[in-house]
């Protein structure tokens, strides 16, 4: 016996709060850029400086690289409501921040190859000319990394749950647990407060009470949950004070009464973690744009010192070594973007420790997952598929509810089967 949820209506946007307004940053850069490269081929051509007409060209490919970024995020905003995107156009940043990680490492290997042939045969280097050059690009790229960084944070966003349909292949899944770290209330007693909190430093989650004169047998918790469960829970002594014996399930969201020697007290404990890692929410498609002005940087810097001391000390084979540094230090950057991207293009799990967490809330009351799918739609938006086998088969609405403390999930498929 299965049991799929069905709903109507629901959206599939899975685009970041701030979309617009990175698109029209973006936008802003690209028409620096292109102002400060005509200026330079136009200048350079006028005065016969070949150092400036090359670094307008050079410029030209990195403005290239931030059009590509500007066209992803029109284009994910134009198609955002199409039926024919069955998840949506979240993931075009990814592909955008992809073809432009390949770019990056392209311009790494060409810099590298004329660094390299400057260093086995070296060129005369006309310092009055390059090293303004050199000034003058890096403030147009510090200018530019500022524009697309500003205000660029990796918020985490609370969302609604989209729903959908569904059924996937199984997965031998090897997770590591995160904690999450709940409320801590104080009691008031006569004897002074008590600190309840919820301790799972490297341990299962148990209750734990600090405070003077508490006696493992005349204290006890019991917890009532949203759908009427109740858990009592004994406490025993420990280091710190007094510790439940039994671990608390998840999720850690329920009302708690605390019975102790001067009566009950009333508590309601709810998780505000951060249920994702950084990397689910991060805008690869900004990412990658503020990589190539930062590079450019990077280049420029190292350009301009390895420009003074040639000048200072004759070291002609400085000017080609930084640019050989320059391209490493770039290839470094844009394998780590491609390694990113292309996990998120192939569907890999973006965080096996909200993987474990899901796990946790499902199975907490003996049911057992027998298919779990985590995947990114789009920054700060999840999709996961379920497939539960339960003994006592349950609607698929209990197991939305169980997972709906996790706020990035935004597309949930959950699938209930009478367990064999």
């Amino acid at each position: 016996m299965s049991d799929q949820t069905t709903f109507a209506g629901h959206d599939h946007i899975f685009l970041r709060a701030d979309h617009e307004r990175s698109e029209r940053r973006t936008w802003w850069v690209i028409w620096i850029c292109t102002a400060m490269m005509i200026l330079e081929i136009v200048g350079g051509s006028l005065y016969g400086s070949i150092a400036l007409v090359a670094d307008g060209l050079h410029m030209s490919t990195h403005a290239g690289a931030l059009l590509l970024a500007a066209l992803a995020y029109r284009f994910a905003r134009r198609y955002a409501h199409d039926p024919r995107f069955t998840f949506g156009t979240g993931k075009l940043g990814d592909l955008a921040g992809f073809t432009s990680a390949i770019i990056l490492a392209m311009i790494s290997l060409l810099i590298g190859y004329e660094a390299v042939t400057r260093l086995l045969s070296p060129v005369p280097i006309h310092f009055a000319e390059a090293i303004p050059i050199a000034c003058l690009g890096l403030v147009v790229n510090i200018a530019s990394a500022w524009l697309l960084a500003g205000g660029d944070h990796d918020h985490h966003h609370g969302h609604g749950h989209g729903h959908g349909h569904g059924h996937g292949h199984g997965h031998d899944h090897d997770h590591a647990h995160d904690h999450d770290h709940d409320d801590v209330h104080l009691l008031p007693t006569g004897g002074g407060s008590v600190r309840l909190s919820i301790f799972e430093d490297g341990v299962p989650p148990v209750f734990r009470l600090e405070g003077a004169g508490l006696s493992a047998p005349s204290v006890c918790i019991e917890t009532l949950r949203e759908d009427g469960t109740r858990q009592r829970f004994a406490m025993r002594e420990s280091g710190a004070g007094l510790e439940s014996i039994e671990p608390i399930p998840e999720p850690h969201q329920f009302r708690a009464t605390v019975h102790l020697p001067d009566g009950a007290h009333h508590v309601t404990f709810e998780e505000h973690a951060q249920d994702t890692h950084a990397a689910a929410h991060r805008d690869n498609n900004m990412r990658a744009a503020v990589l190539h002005v930062i590079a450019d940087a990077a280049v420029s810097v190292l350009v301009i010192v390895g420009l003074l001391l040639a000048r200072a000390f004759g070291w002609l084979w400085m000017d080609p070594l930084a640019g050989i540094i320059g391209a490493a230090v770039i290839a470094s950057w844009s394998w780590g973007l491609v390694r990113d991207t292309g996990a998120i293009l192939l569907d890999m799990s973006p965080d096996r420790g909200l993987e474990q967490r899901i796990r946790d809330a499902i199975e907490s009351n003996g049911d057992r997952i027998v298919d779990l799918h985590l995947w990114r739609l789009g920054p700060g938006h999840l999709g996961t598929i379920v497939s539960i086998a339960s003994e006592e088969v349950r609607e698929t609405e209990y197991y939305h509810a169980r997972l709906r403390r996790f706020r990035a999930l935004s597309h949930v498929t959950v699938e209930v089967q009478r367990a064999a």
